[in-house]
């Protein structure tokens, strides 16, 4: 096991009715002015914003609204949100929504703390030491950031699509109702299953470690939210359902799961790509196509841990003759899972041809980058995955 720190500063309020309490807390958390930040109208359409604001009139905090937020959150909505706070004297964000919501105001929170545009962290592949705090009211339960120190943007312009890593955005408070996700969509659902899973996922398969105990714990998780998804995806008003996959994705993102081990993710970054040049395609949806093609371009470098999840979390009986046969139906297992999920697991089903495979690996292996996994991923590497997930 390596040398690790474990932080997790993150105070989360948990379980039905929690919108009550958002006003008091950021207020304890010292907010004087608030930007409410959420997407499109469905945290309208559900009253949840309403009990947000309530709250907040509750607790005499005052606020600015700015909707919009799409999926792969935009740098242009970004620098508009951090005009619109530094002219407002905003010192809050809280973000109502899912991911895509939160990072978009984690970039904000970083481009007001440190008063420049947030791009230029990723340009300088700098890590930023200050970020405006950020609270989180979830929707979503999918990408973590509720409990992350990740952020994830699209320079829309460029089409980039880059993230930081630091301590400095892990929001101060979140408050998790799994209520507020009845409504998500069974493709929405099943998007935030595969995401959850990934970020647990890309820290189990590291190469670079024994660590037993941050395996069993990913492997209780992955079974947890693999059982969970089934019954979300059955019937979308399960609570329990509901709150195990909420709190699998704030859990599958804060670092537990990948204690004493070296965070690489070339999944995700593989997919970042994609979805950043084809922004119909959703993140989870990109990494379910890839992550099991993936798998079977690296499955020779680490057969046995391969063979472990199968046998852990698919069931597929242990063949200790021959641990390869073992694997590869540990990953037949989970392509077969994200079908019954709805999930795509081919290409051609994310729209995307190998004549525009190019385009996407150019932005990928941008400057000569070349992607750390268990064996260097440059462009070669990368097209041969392409053609596992045709």
């Amino acid at each position: 096991m390596n040398n690790f720190v474990f932080c997790t500063p993150t105070k989360v309020f948990f379980g039905r009715g929690v919108e009550a309490e958002i006003g008091k807390n950021l207020r304890a958390f010292g907010a004087t002015k608030v930007l409410l930040h959420y997407g499109g109208g469905s945290v309208k359409r559900t009253g949840l914003l309403d009990k947000v604001i309530a709250s907040l009139n509750e607790a005499n905090l005052p606020f600015i609204e700015l909707g919009g937020v799409e999926p792969n959150p935009k740098l242009s909505l970004i620098r508009k949100g951090l005009e619109l706070c530094r002219a407002e004297g905003v010192d809050f964000l809280l973000a109502v929504g899912g991911g895509s919501v939160v990072d978009s105001a984690k970039a904000i929170g970083v481009g007001l703390a440190n008063g420049c545009d947030p791009w230029d962290f990723i340009e300088s592949k700098t890590a930023p030491t200050k970020c405006a705090p950020v609270g989180v009211v979830l929707t979503l339960s999918a990408a973590g950031s509720e409990m992350s120190n990740s952020d994830v943007i699209t320079n829309d312009e460029t089409q980039l699509k880059r993230g930081i890593t630091s301590e400095a955005v892990r929001p101060v408070v979140a408050f998790l109702n799994p209520e507020n996700t009845f409504t998500v969509s069974k493709f929405q659902t099943g998007c935030g299953i595969v995401d959850t899973m990934m970020h647990t996922l890309e820290r189990y398969f590291t190469g670079d470690a024994d660590c037993d105990l941050t395996d069993r714990l990913a492997e209780a998780l992955l079974v947890a939210v693999r059982d969970a998804g089934r019954a979300a995806i059955a019937n979308p008003e399960d609570y329990e359902a509901r709150a195990t996959l909420m709190w699998a994705s704030s859990l599958s993102h804060n670092d537990i799961t990948g204690c004493g081990k070296i965070r690489k993710f070339p999944v995700h970054k593989i997919e970042h790509d994609i979805s950043g040049v084809h922004d119909n395609v959703s993140h989870g949806a990109g990494l379910s196509v890839l992550f099991p093609a993936w798998a079977e371009y690296v499955l020779q470098y680490d057969v046995m841990k391969f063979a472990q999840l199968a046998n852990r979390v698919w069931g597929v009986e242990m063949n200790f003759d021959h641990p390869e046969v073992t694997a590869c139906g540990g990953i037949r297992a989970m392509r077969a899972y994200f079908k019954e999920i709805g999930m795509p697991t081919t290409m051609k089903e994310l729209g995307i041809t190998p004549d525009g495979y190019d385009e996407i690996i150019e932005k990928t292996t941008l400057g000569g980058t070349v992607l750390k996994s268990y064996i260097p991923l440059g462009a070669k590497e990368i097209r041969e995955i392409y053609r596992l997930a045709e």
